[in-house]
């Protein structure tokens, strides 16, 4: 490629969108320096000295460190993404404390917070404010002018409160106020609504202001702890470990800053990526080959006057390089033409990567294409086997050459060779060839003969490469697999893998019978170092895999006992009681048929006493078995029994689930028996808050009554009714008022069952409050009545005169006891008063909804003969 079409190439990439076109200095891969873009005022980047997001490190790794301990704080870890950017804002523009007044308070309107978080008011005050508010993660006021109207809404960050409170200037959220200032100016950089001032100058709009929606709070808060955790250079500090092939790395850090799935994250990167602030690459390597993904934060590469340096892409006829890693040796030309192929890939202060970020690309093939032009190969040289050897130098492999490098022909020869790496149509590494050429073949014993010509078999030299020598690096498995290290060596690889497995399950097995973690591989040691002792050495094990996996590591249980081993128990290393247990019912069984033998046949003789006592030593062991085999026959129909009731009382119950499924979906359906909606499971929402708020209200008007009113004057007690119900109906009118000033009226217009079910829920709430308002100022009335007073006085002279308090009865300890107990018998009179007084209004209510006794007949006969009869009344008396 020329000069002038490598530098198309690369002015052409999408990643060098919105910066300047002028190039200071530009170089072809290979070259020492690397690209670097040129401003038009004559400065890197965009951003000068004063743009927020040009953070020194120290203040960048404080601000990161307040934000992700306002995000850990347990009233906020588990909340979504619109609660938790809501909070990070919010303490943003918190003031600090000045002097030794404790303000921390900030105050904005809901409809500028949804402009921060990208979402409409009514969602803020829906969906954001009441989640805050219930994990007390915020606490709110509004505020309200001379007229009643609200102003605007003072809020407190909780978690900041407490971090000053309790953690002081050292704690993480404690900033000060430089330090606020510094993170509101990065949030208004990023996604800030912007501003139009009349008196001062306009603040422009952040980089995802345009975003609002579905995902708007999540990509701003994404973007936001991105922003924090990258370095100067602009790119993203990415997190270590293993991650997920389909997602990346760079979807897995964004994940853990996030607290999503991977999957997630790559989709919140794809936005980011699409709204032109975040650019991934991969990492170039000087053999065009794509290394480990990166990410760079556009914003703060060019706040720092920092570019990303885009990959050459390969042009024009010939063929094309497959990409390999950069520890390869050049496999197509020499060493010294290796810059030419390709180049390091990032720019600016990055520089190129070390060895230790080559990472195979994806679609990279395991093995290089041939180059067109290659250094002749001499034939002699092929020793290794080794496609395109013979480049020069040593001729030796290369440090990252896979470990397939070695592979079988097939597996009809059973030898190892390689074809010769000048053939045009020969396998290369990995492929089976169709037909074996002659020259093949002739490449494969040459490749496959030692040093003295002699062939060795294809599967004993694989084993050979996986073997190992030394124990495994596990120090548990080295302690337990330490009596049979010689055993160990005579292995193959896939049978030292098996062993291992066992060894492993064995210490798993030993911690689940109670033996210490930290003793179970000495124990299993023991016991190998046993078993080589009843087979009489490694030297006496001809086959070992089979003696380790059947006999060495397995446990022996001589009885019953599940922690039993050869007699010696695991947990303690003594004897095993049950083993003696058995062992004397045994010899009492041998003793007591011997005993019987003596009885029933006197006079055997010692060879035919022994005869019969084996004889019936083996009935009854057979007698034995037979009760065993019985009894476990049992066990199994007992078990079968308890798995069909089971499975009859899991259909039963799934049975039921769904009967009451349907039941449910039938209810659901039912309409409303007040306004008819439907599918209203007989009682829509409106409805249910206007039947409890009625009740709400008649009790409101009877605490209000047997408060205040003369229970025995009719009509003070309805003057008193009145006037709460009153009261209370002007409340749920001013509190939806209220409603009507913080959320969207023409939503509640355009959806007039909205409104209702509103409007409904308000009622309900404000009856709801005046019931418990109405109840104190009932208590506090009738704790001012003569009887409470008296009780109280009561009180008070009894705690006096305790014997404790009847040396000193004025002092202060025996007056402040005397008036906490005066203050307690104050409120159980006012509760006993309240509660009597509720009790006979309820009774006279009820006797006058009682509808009166009918008239006798008496009275009422001569009344109906007045009555003047129709005629077909009159035809049925008279027939």
């Amino acid at each position: 490629m020329s000069t002038v079409a490598a530098s198309a190439a690369v002015l052409d990439h999408p990643l060098w969108a919105g910066f300047d076109d002028s190039v200071d200095e530009l170089r072809l891969p290979g070259q020492r320096s690397a690209l670097r873009l040129v401003s038009a005022s004559g400065q890197m980047g965009d951003g000068g000295l004063d743009d927020p997001l040009r953070l020194g490190r120290a203040m960048r790794l404080r601000l990161r460190d307040a934000v992700q301990a306002l995000l850990a704080d347990p009233s906020i870890a588990g909340l979504k993404d619109a609660p938790k950017l809501a909070a990070v804002v919010l303490y943003a523009k918190s003031r600090a404390p000045k002097g030794e007044k404790d303000d921390n308070q900030t105050s904005i309107w809901g409809a500028e917070l949804g402009r921060w978080l990208g979402m409409k008011e009514s969602t803020v005050h829906h969906k954001v404010l009441p989640v805050l508010r219930g994990t007390d993660a915020l606490h709110t006021q509004v505020v309200r002018n001379a007229k009643g109207h609200p102003t605007g809404l003072d809020c407190l960050v909780m978690p900041l409160w407490n971090a000053r409170k309790s953690g002081g200037a050292g704690h993480p959220l404690a900033l000060t106020k430089s330090e606020l200032a510094t993170l509101l100016r990065l949030c208004e950089a990023l996604f800030g609504p912007g501003w139009t001032p009349e008196d001062k100058e306009p603040t422009p709009p952040g980089l995802l202001a345009g975003r609002t929606g579905k995902g708007a709070a999540t990509d701003r808060l994404g973007l936001l702890l991105m922003v924090l955790n990258t370095r100067a250079s602009g790119w993203l500090q990415l997190c270590g470990g293993s991650v997920k092939k389909r997602e990346g790395r760079g979807a897995a850090t964004l994940a853990r800053l996030l607290g999503c799935s991977p999957s997630g994250a790559r989709k919140v990167l794809a936005r980011l990526t699409e709204a032109g602030v975040v650019a991934r690459q991969r990492k170039s390597t000087s053999t065009r080959m794509n290394g480990r993904g990166k990410v760079m934060l556009l914003p703060v590469a060019r706040a720092y006057g920092r570019t990303l340096a885009p990959v050459e892409a390969v042009s024009g006829a010939g063929p094309v390089f497959s990409a390999r890693p950069d520890g390869a040796c050049g496999d197509h030309g020499p060493a010294s033409s290796a810059g030419a192929l390709g180049t390091s890939g990032i720019g600016g202060a990055e520089g190129s990567g070390d060895a230790a970020d080559q990472e195979r690309p994806d679609g990279a093939e395991f093995h290089a294409d041939h180059a067109s032009v290659v250094t002749p190969v001499v034939f002699p040289q092929l020793d290794c086997g080794f496609s395109g050897e013979g480049r020069g130098g040593e001729g030796r492999r290369p440090e990252r050459a896979c470990a397939g490098e070695d592979q079988a022909v097939d597996s009809e020869t059973g030898i190892a060779g390689t074809g010769s790496s000048v053939a045009g149509d020969g396998p290369l590494r990995g492929e089976q060839p169709k037909e074996s050429a002659v020259d093949e073949r002739d490449g494969q014993r040459a490749a496959g003969a030692g040093a003295g010509g002699r062939l060795k078999a294809v599967g004993w030299e694989k084993a050979q490469r996986q073997r190992r020598v030394g124990l495994p690096a596990d120090l548990r498995l080295r302690v337990a697999l330490g009596p049979v290290s010689w055993l160990w060596e005579r292995l193959s690889g896939w049978q030292q893998d098996q062993v291992a497995a066992a060894a492993k399950a064995e210490l798993a097995q030993l911690a689940g019978l109670g033996v210490a973690p930290e003793g179970a591989p000495r124990l299993l040691a023991d016991r190998l170092t046993d078993r080589l002792e009843e087979t009489g050495g490694e030297a006496r094990v001809d086959k070992p895999f089979p003696w380790l996996i059947r006999r060495g590591l397995p446990q022996r249980q001589a009885c019953s006992h599940r922690k039993c081993d050869d007699g010696v128990r695991l947990d303690t290393g003594e004897d095993c009681e049950n083993c003696g247990n058995v062992i004397h019912l045994r010899r009492a069984r041998r003793a007591r048929i011997g005993a019987d033998i003596d009885r029933e046949l006197p006079g055997l003789s010692d060879s035919e006493r022994r005869r019969v006592l084996e004889e019936r030593l083996r009935e009854h062991a057979a007698a034995e078995a037979e009760d065993l085999v019985w009894r476990q026959e049992q066990a199994r129909a007992e078990k079968a029994r308890r798995a069909a009731v089971r499975a009859a009382a899991a259909e039963r119950a799934e049975r039921e689930r769904q009967e009451a499924a349907a039941a449910e979906a039938v209810r659901q359906a039912l309409p409303c028996e007040d306004c008819g909606r439907d599918q209203a499971a007989g009682l829509c929402e409106a409805c249910d808050h206007r039947r409890q708020t009625e009740p709400l209200i008649g009790e409101a008007a009877l605490l209000a009554a047997a408060g205040s009113a003369d229970l025995t004057d009719p009509g003070d007690v309805a003057a008193a009714t009145a006037g709460a119900r009153t009261a209370i109906g002007s409340s749920i009118a001013a509190a939806w008022q209220e409603f009507l000033q913080i959320t969207d009226v023409a939503m509640l217009e355009a959806n007039p069952e909205v409104a209702k079910d509103a409007y409904a829920f308000t009622a309900f709430q404000t009856a709801q409050q005046a019931v418990q308002e109405f109840q104190d100022t009932a208590l506090a009335m009738l704790g001012r009545t003569e009887e409470a007073e008296a009780e109280a006085r009561r009180a008070y002279k009894a705690e006096q005169g305790r014997p404790w308090f009847q040396h000193n009865p004025t002092g202060a300890d025996a007056v402040a006891a005397a008036t906490k107990a005066a203050d307690a018998a104050r409120e159980r009179a006012a509760e006993y008063l309240l509660a009597t007084r509720l009790e006979q209004l309820r009774e006279q209510a009820a006797a006058r909804t009682e509808t009166a006794p009918a008239a006798p007949w008496t009275d009422r006969l001569p009344e109906l003969a007045a009555r003047s009869l129709d005629g077909e009344a009159a035809g049925a008396v008279i027939a």
